[in-house]
């Protein structure tokens, strides 16, 4: 597995399949980015908009993993040059994994980010050996536990190159999310610049995101032994 073929690869599958994957992303973020928008710009009092921003995040989080692990199968989908099965398909296909979703990538998140924030490169070695945790869960069913060995073990010996195609991705979508939310931010209304500058931006980066790091999965789970049996 290399950085080149890595990135050459995700960017032909994001050209070819670039309006199944935005809509994908979009039947939820949508209205994630309605609600984030709102919360952001809703002039409310006290225990009301406390209220109002803790449901906001609560289905955020649950919203972004589903998200998250949809756009997996769409990955898995179309790697034969095709699509075979509707978004709903891919909703309903990764739900019963979501609880498992939520709980992994928020532990996940945490030690990363407790590592980045106290010395960086511990935070910056938890992502490379956890960054496959979704398709692990997705992909072959893992539990919690069972998400983050198999991910450490399907990374270990290409860890640097796990490392710099994270980064690369994770700074160029990055870049070109903060430009697209701030095109529309200077040119729309507070509301709508907050709610379609974000909900342009994650359609955008986040199918992005998925496929770069689920081929990284595919490719390190072919070099891998053994290989547990891929869910259909």
């Amino acid at each position: 597995m290399t950085v080149g073929g890595i990135l050459e690869q995700t960017l032909g599958l994001y050209q070819r399949f670039f309006w199944r994957f935005v809509a994908t992303t979009a039947v939820v973020m949508i209205v994630l980015d309605f609600l984030s928008a709102l919360v952001s710009t809703l002039d409310t009092g006290g225990g009301s908009a406390a209220l109002f921003a803790l449901i906001s995040v609560v289905v955020g989080l649950i919203g972004t993993f589903w998200v998250q692990g949809a756009l997996t199968l769409a990955v898995d989908d179309v790697r034969d040059g095709r699509v075979d099965t509707t978004i709903g398909e891919l909703y309903s296909r990764t739900r019963p994994y979501l609880g498992t979703l939520i709980v992994a990538g928020v532990l996940a998140a945490l030690g990363i980010g407790v590592g980045l924030i106290l010395l960086i490169v511990p935070g910056l070695y938890l992502l490379t050996r956890w960054a496959l945790i979704v398709p692990t869960i997705v992909l072959e069913k893992a539990g919690i536990g069972e998400s983050f060995r198999r991910s450490s073990a399907l990374t270990a010996g290409h860890r640097w190159t796990v490392l710099w195609i994270a980064l690369i991705t994770l700074i160029a979508s990055g870049i070109i999310g903060g430009i697209v939310q701030a095109i529309l931010t200077a040119i729309l209304p507070d509301f709508l610049g907050a709610w379609l500058g974000s909900f342009l931006a994650h359609c955008i980066t986040t199918p992005f995101l998925a496929l770069a790091w689920t081929l990284m999965y595919f490719q390190l789970r072919e070099v891998a032994a053994p290989a547990p049996a891929v869910a259909v």
